[in-house]
């Protein structure tokens, strides 16, 4: 079954400033928008937000 583009694969990079990303799929359907999303940041040693990147 092939993937379609209905749920791609992006990027949260960290807005730490730390350059940790994590690497996830997402609905287009759900969120059209830019995704931000609260995760753990181990270089950073806390939770901040991650902001999805093209």
């Amino acid at each position: 079954m092939a993937r379609n583009e209905l749920r791609p694969i992006i990027k949260l990079r960290s807005t730490a400033g730390t350059g940790y990303t994590y690497v996830t799929r997402k609905s287009r359907r759900n969120d059209p928008d830019r995704l931000t999303l609260r995760k753990y940041d181990p270089v950073a040693g806390r939770h901040v937000d991650f902001r999805e990147e093209r």
